[in-house]
């Protein structure tokens, strides 16, 4: 199928062979022909599909129809409401490409610069608006834009409007436009809310599904290296030390993460610029040119760039941090891979990012493979579990170990407030922080002070074999040496357990951190397991 079959006329076909397009996507071929018709759309489709010339070409070709006034101001006839500042200029550049002969006047809005060509710009007129939900309200509110007159609306990325918090701005815009209307409604995902909100905007619509919802593109070469976060780095280097990368886009999840990058990049000789909230829109904008042009190698991005970087031929997007929220990987991703392309996504995984990969394979369906496994590198010649600390007994996110400790220290405290003097019903081995750390107080070893002559917390009991103290049995915040035995109140002359000051021992260093140092207690701990047989199941 060629455009020529869509129906389109022949100022945008004229503009399509001059932007170089044969032949329409899947969704384009489906689209097209239902917003022509004047139907309402519900459009599920990836990033990288088509997308928007999907909504565009139709919306120039029913507006460049439609009788344009001789005298007089045009008004608005279409709005697209998109939620980043990249991806409404990425989408205005594709209306002035499209509607490249004929005379319809676009306009791009949007806030982190002045208002005052924006606001000059639609006191002139304009046909198609293309905006960010925060710019728009504010000069609705103003008395700068006027939607009376608005006859097609479009949605795009509803599910990014979504994550971003802007879901409640997008109700209050659409309260706003007149109830006849054609309707568009694009978006990557549709989880539950979305598709309410679809159901307030669309009237018996028509429904375009390419492929899933949140599955990524069948040409997008995935791979996964597990290892420690301190190493992220040297992979990094690793993986561009590759010159045929001649682009690659970083994604990190914060913006601190991603100037650190650009520095750390800069310092071995790469060029590379940031993107993120923090930069100015016209520093943006120059890092975008100069990454489109090639004269930068590495763009380093925040998601709230993820969906407005269209770059042409880009063969690698790197997840230098793995995202929380299983949907923005699909379109992390999807930045490469796209119009039918190939392309390479890489991402490096730390021991607490485990669980979102977990959950990235539940959405897409798909098991991403090791790096090695793929062919794509070898892994570098640093030991990327060195230093790494032991895993977690538990599976789940947020156990720490610590947590042995804390009920360590609320065992100690109920003792101090008063224990039995009798030694009591103490349970044995409940000291998990100190277990950790090397100490054996299994058989809960004087946790009572075995005090049969009397409660002697508070006494100078020189008869008790040195532990008579103030013995907080899991009193061992912060100190690895503090030893079952408290005795800050105590005038204990044996001077074994006086406050982390243990007296050197002769085994070696690695026998030390497993013995316990209990009067006459020699009992040692069995190693725990590092990192590298914890990341084994995920290379197998």
């Amino acid at each position: 199928m060629n455009f020529e079959s869509l129906g389109l006329i022949e100022p945008i076909l004229k503009a399509l062979q001059k932007e170089g397009y044969e032949k329409p996507t899947p969704i384009q071929e489906q689209a097209i022909p239902i917003v022509l018709n004047g139907r309402d759309l519900l459009g599920c489709a990836q990033t990288g599909t088509g997308k928007t010339a999907a909504f565009a070409l139709p919306v120039i070709q029913l507006l460049h129809q439609k009788h344009q006034p001789q005298n007089g101001k045009r008004v608005i006839q279409a709005l697209v409401l998109t939620p980043t500042r990249e991806l409404a200029i990425q989408i205005e550049e594709s209306f002035k490409a499209y509607g490249n002969f004929t005379k319809l006047q676009n306009l791009v809005i949007f806030g982190g610069v002045g208002q005052f060509p924006q606001t000059q710009a639609l006191k002139r007129g304009v046909d198609v608006l293309i905006a960010t939900p925060g710019r728009l309200l504010d000069l609705m509110n103003q008395g700068f834009v006027d939607l009376k007159h608005l006859e097609i609306f479009i949605l795009d990325e509803a599910d990014r409007m979504l994550d971003m918090g802007f879901i409640h701005d997008v109700k209050k815009v659409i309260a706003k436009l007149p109830q006849k209307r054609q309707s568009l409604f694009f978006s990557a995902t549709m989880p539950p809310e979305i598709q309410r909100l679809s159901a307030t905007i669309l009237t018996n619509p028509m429904k375009v599904e390419v492929t899933p919802p949140a599955t990524t593109a069948e040409k997008i070469n995935q791979s996964i290296y597990y290892l420690d976060k301190a190493e992220k780095k040297n992979m990094l280097m690793h993986v561009l030390s590759d010159h045929t990368i001649e682009r690659a886009l970083v994604f990190t999840r914060t913006k601190h993460g991603a100037n650190k990058v650009v520095k750390d990049l800069q310092s071995k000789g790469i060029t590379a610029e940031a993107i993120h909230g923090n930069k100015s829109q016209n520093a943006r904008q120059l890092a975008l040119k100069n990454f489109k042009n090639k004269e930068t190698r590495v763009l380093v991005a925040t998601d709230i760039a993820a969906r407005g970087i269209d770059v042409d031929d880009l063969t690698h997007v790197i997840n230098y941090e793995i995202p929380n929220v299983a949907e923005t990987y699909v379109h992390r991703i999807g930045r490469t891979g796209r119009a039918g392309a190939s392309g390479i996504a890489i991402s490096f995984c730390e021991a607490e990012e485990v669980s979102y990969i977990k959950d990235i394979q539940k959405l897409t369906g798909v098991m991403i493979p090791h790096g090695e496994d793929r062919g794509h590198l070898p892994l570098p010649s640093f030991d990327i579990t060195k230093g790494v600390p032991a895993p977690p007994e538990h599976s789940g996110r947020g156990q720490r170990q610590g947590q042995g400790q804390r009920q360590g220290q609320r065992q100690g405290q109920g003792q101090r407030q008063g224990a039995p003097k009798s030694g009591g019903d103490r349970r044995p081995g409940n000291n998990r922080g100190a277990e950790a750390r090397g100490t054996d107080n299994r058989n809960g070893e004087n946790r009572n002070n075995d005090t049969r002559n009397g409660d002697n917390r508070r006494n100078d009991n020189r008869n008790s074999s040195g532990r008579s103290g103030d013995n907080r049995a899991g009193d061992n915040r912060g100190n690895d040496n503090r030893r079952s035995s408290d005795n800050r109140n105590s005038n204990s002359r044996s001077g074994d357990n006086r406050r982390n000051n243990e007296r050197p021992s002769n085994k070696p260093k690695g026998e030390q951190a497993n013995t316990s140092t209990a009067a006459g207690q020699g009992e040692t701990q069995p190693k725990q397991k590092g990192w590298g047989s914890f990341f084994k199941r995920f290379r197998s």
